[in-house]
């Protein structure tokens, strides 16, 4: 019995050997059901200076080249231009950022914007506005002095404080831009530590406001905003404050005015409901578009990482709370309409980066950027396609090997009549040696 159990664990061992040479299917396409919907997928691996627009058979249809890294969003214009945030490798500053490239369909640089010295940088997210012009986050460093100045204990300060803005870039040549519009979280704090300074006032009653001492250290990265979108029929630009745990919504009209919605953590505006945090690092927040299945909603990434000692990734639609005459009311009981997660063996979670996507099917997409992993969940939550980004720091990772590099901030689908896909030869695609799939492709929903 010893010798057979020998025999078994010896030829179990020669086979997964023999199936690792082949190349286990670990990267690209992984799975694909009947009932995923038919498009594109485009991202940008974090670690490449590509950019690529996949088939639904896991096929690159087209790409993009850059001489930088993302900083770290990406789209796809109507007019089949290219906008995407780049990483400079700003010193300064911690994260990925710094400028903004625009592509034609052809690869030619159209304009190419730069923010990033010293002093201020912008990073993680833009996004392209219907009037042409674009909205930017942007880092700006306050010296202990001026934090100091505006009530930040002293004792929780270190050389620097990075402060948050937000620009709305109009594009001008080829290298130039015009600020037209900005809010400044600087504009809009409030501090209950010394009555002797500005923005002295009690933090529960000035919810619009930002405690300037919350989540306060001497680390300068203070609130990390990592997400930006605009809703041109509410006039309204919804903020991911990573470091805080919330989301935001502010007027785009008006830059005087502070915040008008906040969800996610109650302790950060000193709520009575303090115990009742439901968001945790969470990224990608946007609006799900009107006519979708819960059109009008918002959509998150609630990566989790600080939710508990074993902490895991759901993926959330909320309905902000709204009183009879339509204005927001905060709600912090307020608790999702819908929640995906899986706490099966391969758990689902990402400490960082990600976002979800609702198609128009009513199925939802899914990057899960730590593991560069994008799924789609169809509406009873079953995973009717998979890919995995095949790209890390070292170019194309070879099938049956693991490699943590590969992670991605965000995928977005775009329809197969979406008018910024031009024409694809599509007799050039199997050349690509990104194009390993092992998959018989299955046609998706139209």
């Amino acid at each position: 019995m010893y010798l057979i159990k020998r025999i078994n664990k010896k030829v179990i061992f020669l086979l997964f050997a023999f199936y690792l040479k082949l190349g286990a299917q670990t990267y690209g396409l992984i799975d694909q059901q009947i009932g995923h919907l038919d498009g594109f997928i485009l991202y940008a691996p974090l670690e490449s200076r590509a950019t690529f627009l996949i088939d639904k058979c896991g096929l690159v249809v087209h790409q993009w080249a850059s001489n930088f890294k993302p900083g770290q969003s990406v789209y796809l214009l109507k007019n089949g231009n290219l906008l995407r945030a780049i990483n400079d490798s700003n010193t300064a500053f911690i994260s990925g950022g710094g400028g903004i490239e625009k592509f034609d369909w052809n690869n030619r640089l159209l304009w190419s914007y730069k923010i990033s010295n010293s002093l201020t940088c912008l990073h993680h997210d833009i996004y392209p506005m219907p009037n042409g012009n674009l909205l930017a986050i942007l880092w700006e460093k306050k010296t202990k002095q001026e934090a100091i100045a505006v009530g930040r204990n002293p004792d929780l300060v270190g050389n620097y404080v990075w402060n948050e803005k937000i620009i709305e870039l109009k594009p001008k040549g080829k290298n130039e831009a015009e600020i037209v519009w900005h809010w400044d979280v600087w504009d809009h704090l409030v501090q209950d530590f010394n009555p002797n300074l500005p923005n002295y006032g009690s933090i529960k009653d000035n919810p619009s406001k930002l405690n300037i001492n919350y989540k306060a250290s001497k680390d300068e990265d203070w609130l990390h905003f990592n997400a930006i979108t605009y809703n041109e029929e509410l006039d309204e630009i919804l903020i991911s404050n990573r470091n805080f745990s919330e989301i935001f919504i502010i007027k785009h009209s008006k830059n005087s005015e502070g915040i008008i919605y906040r969800w996610g953590n109650a302790s950060a505006y000193n709520s009575n409901l303090q115990k009742s945090q439901q968001l945790f690092s969470q990224h990608s927040p946007c609006w799900i578009p009107k006519g979708f299945k819960e059109g009008g909603k918002i959509i998150l990434f609630n990566n989790g990482i600080t939710r508990s000692s074993n902490p895991y990734s759901t993926v959330e639609i909320v309905s902000p709370a709204k009183n009879l005459t339509n204005a927001y009311i905060l709600d912090e009981t307020l608790k999702p309409d819908w929640i995906y997660s899986d706490t099966s063996a391969k758990k689902f979670y990402s400490k960082n980066v990600s976002n979800a996507q609702v198609l128009k099917n009513g199925n939802v997409l899914i990057c899960e950027g730590a593991k560069g992993r994008f799924f789609e969940i169809d509406e009873r939550k079953n995973i009717v396609w998979q890919y995995v980004n095949p790209i890390g720091s070292k170019g194309l990772i070879q099938q049956g090997q693991m490699d943590e590099t590969n992670r991605v901030f965000r995928c977005t689908f775009y329809s197969k009549n979406y008018s910024g896909i031009k024409k694809i030869d599509r007799k050039t695609l199997k050349a690509s040696k990104l194009n390993q799939s092992s998959k018989n492709c299955i046609p998706g929903q139209k």
